[in-house]
């Protein structure tokens, strides 16, 4: 009769998926009595001045309860792990994920601080590398400081890529250990190397984000070059700790002060190429607010 051939065929796609489903299952190891033997965290950046490491990882998943060693794999949540370590402020973005073999591996990516601000108002946070605030923590993290007089508003729109164009410069940012504005928003800087410090005037505005940021870096740029070739030029023949104060406020000027007489000022010394340090007249002054003294940075806490 010619019902059966269909009834048959039919019968037999149902056996075969029942069998391949049977077999899956049979071969299907028990994942309730398989425990996470061991966890892999990678943190991206974590040398470069991060705040993240994989113990601080492992302490925050533990105080949450999600840590994922000795838990059977069914058990372990990893949408949850991801939450609780994109809860903090200094996590970018965090993955998690578990393999048959037992293993859980965490990733994630770190927001980077460019600089540490700590204000004479008594202000102490971070500014990240997208121009956010991020909250004081216990981690060190050998970062430019600034400090004098500074709010939220003009580190945001500032000093952070003050920081950001000095620490792009191999050179600055292994000599510039800190950034001080003073109350007339003047820029002064602190190097490493050398007992002086660096005046290098008020930073320009800009009508948005966009301009201020480019005129910004434009003038840091540029009154870091002319510091470069004094340093060139000048302190290599007069010696790095004749003078006290390097103002490069004026321009086609840089005056300097003697450490003898604080109170001395003088033209930068004779260089063999003219263009490359600008001459200041003898008798003029500058009208920069009271010299900071350099004192000591603190680098950590």
């Amino acid at each position: 009769m010619t019902w059966k051939k269909p009834v048959i065929i039919t019968f037999d796609i149902v056996l075969a998926a029942y069998l391949v489903l049977a077999f899956t299952a049979f071969n299907k190891p028990d994942e309730s009595a398989k425990l996470c033997t061991k966890v892999i965290v990678n943190v991206a950046d974590e040398s470069s001045n991060g705040f993240i490491d994989p113990a601080e990882i492992q302490r925050r998943l533990k105080q949450a309860k999600v840590y994922p060693l000795n838990k059977s794999m069914t058990e372990i949540n990893t949408r949850k792990v991801e939450e609780t370590l994109k809860s903090s402020p200094f996590v970018k973005t965090a993955e998690c994920y578990k393999t048959q073999d037992g293993n859980v591996y965490i990733t994630l990516t770190q927001l980077m601080p460019v600089v540490r601000v700590k204000a004479d108002n008594g202000n102490d946070y971070y500014i990240d590398d997208k121009d956010c605030i991020m909250p004081n923590s216990h981690y060190t993290s050998d970062l430019i400081i600034a400090t004098g007089n500074i709010s939220q508003k003009y580190a945001i729109a500032y000093l952070s890529t003050v920081a950001k164009t000095l620490m792009a410069n191999h050179l600055w940012s292994n000599q510039i250990e800190q950034i001080n504005v003073l109350p007339n928003r003047g820029i002064e800087l602190v190097p490493r190397v050398g007992n002086h410090i660096i005046h290098i005037g008020q930073l320009p505005g800009g009508k948005n984000k966009e301009e201020r940021t480019a005129n910004t870096v434009k003038f840091v740029t540029k009154q870091m070059d002319r510091l470069e070739k004094f340093y060139k030029y000048g302190l290599s023949q007069a010696g790095w700790d004749k003078y006290s104060y390097i103002n490069l406020e004026f321009e086609n000027q840089i005056i300097c002060k003697r450490r003898k007489a604080a109170s001395t000022v003088e033209t930068a010394p004779a260089v063999p190429k003219p263009t490359a340090v600008e001459a200041a007249p003898a008798e003029k002054k500058s009208a920069e607010t009271k010299p900071t003294e350099k004192k000591p940075t603190e680098k950590k806490q």
